[in-house]
């Protein structure tokens, strides 16, 4: 019995490469390719409940344009959960394998992986739905809330923030610009208190400036623009 497979990668002699490999593998039929996500996801929705055509297993490059891996793989993941995702990628960073397990991914493999490895990671997720070596394994045991670093670095952040100072920054960061005075009417505290609040996110964060606070809480996620 073959089982079909949808490949979904933008750099055309990548995917050219892995249909033929795929199909070499025996077992497997690629039946669908896609350059990005949104490709496949309109190649799906086109298609008839139970068509032979339809895959039962997707391969998914993290790295692409219109509509990247992560967002493709949630989407099948709500849309098709039938279809059991690999992720594929050249990025070996943890982060890349805890955000592409927290959108759906049931595998991860690496591009560089040599045919034989293609075909354990497809064996299992037919035998049992997923596919982790030990390293993926230990990546995601030692992270049981997959949290990338940097959601673990802003939470920590967040941590050293009070409710108040963090009323203050979105003033700071206001449209509307307004000044420390102003702030301290908004907030229904005294401007020396305002004043507390400003050094204190100073002194915690090494921030100079105005400026500094409004960077600050961008490059954090603390206000959206």
């Amino acid at each position: 019995m073959e089982h079909n497979v949808a490949l979904v990668d933008d750099h055309h002699l990548v995917r050219s490469g892995l249909v033929a490999t795929v199909n070499a593998l025996g077992g497997y039929r690629v039946c669908m390719e896609a350059g990005h996500g949104r490709e496949l996801v309109d190649a799906l929705v086109a298609l008839h409940p139970g068509h032979a055509d339809e895959p039962a297993i997707a391969i998914v490059d993290l790295n692409m344009p219109v509509m990247d891996g992560y967002a493709t793989l949630e989407w099948l993941r709500e849309h098709r959960p039938g279809i059991r995702s690999l992720a594929l990628t050249f990025d070996a960073a943890d982060e890349a394998l805890v955000k592409a397990v927290r959108s759906g991914a049931r595998g991860f493999l690496l591009k560089n992986a040599r045919p034989a490895v293609l075909k354990t990671a497809l064996d299992a997720l037919v035998a049992t739905g997923y596919y982790y070596t030990d390293s993926t394994h230990h990546t995601l045991q030692d992270n049981p809330g997959l949290r990338t670093a940097q959601e673990r670095e802003r939470d920590a952040v967040l941590a050293q923030i009070s409710p108040r100072e963090l009323e203050f920054l979105h003033h700071v960061c206001s449209p509307e610009e307004h000044t420390y005075e102003a702030i301290a009417g908004l907030m229904g505290v005294h401007r020396r208190t305002v004043d507390n609040y400003r050094v204190a996110l100073f002194e915690k964060f090494a921030i100079k400036s105005k400026t500094g606070l409004v960077l600050f809480a961008l490059r954090w996620g603390l206000i959206t623009v």
